[in-house]
């Protein structure tokens, strides 16, 4: 079990308080955010699925992310982390999905997309989709996702609350 297991917990109650199931939509976290809700037994009370669309195409497809959203802004923007919440709140039965979209590093960084930089969407039924930007500090790949992952569940929890 990961060393965030309150945080998890936390969460996956506000979901099973609330009656609605949980969705991730991953790119730069890669599936760690359902890796580590899954790693708490009974997860799957409010656990619905996990996309992990890595790929601008498995964005696309999966989630439902348009080919001029990506064109646009890119894969790393507010636009594609609204769309991929909102998508896989579409495509599952989950009543919120959090997503990722970010620059993990060490490579790939820009002047307008620093290594570090990570869009989170939150969708919630019946509300409209949300997205924050955070940089995160370029201390490795490992930090920034696990902060990535760590961060989303945080959003998840203030989100429920407000449900």
């Amino acid at each position: 079990m990961s060393d965030d297991t309150d945080l998890v917990v936390e969460f996956l109650k506000g979901c099973w308080e609330r009656r609605v199931m949980a969705a991730t939509a991953e790119s730069c976290t890669g599936g760690l955010i359902a890796t580590m809700l899954t790693d708490v037994p009974g997860a799957s009370a409010v656990i619905d699925r996990g996309f992990v669309t890595y790929s601008n195409a498995s964005k696309v497809e999966m989630l439902g992310v348009t080919v001029e959203t990506l064109e646009q802004f890119g894969a790393v923007s507010q636009q594609t982390a609204l769309e991929m919440a909102a998508g896989a709140l579409e495509n599952s039965k989950a009543g919120i999905a959090l997503a990722t979209t970010g620059v993990a590093g060490p490579e790939g960084g820009t002047d307008d997309k620093p290594v570090g930089l990570v869009w989170f969407g939150i969708a919630v039924e019946r509300r409209k989709p949300l997205a924050i930007k955070r940089v995160f500090e370029n201390n490795g790949r490992d930090f920034i996702r696990r902060e990535a992952a760590r961060t989303a569940l945080q959003y998840g929890v203030e989100a429920l609350r407000g449900a």
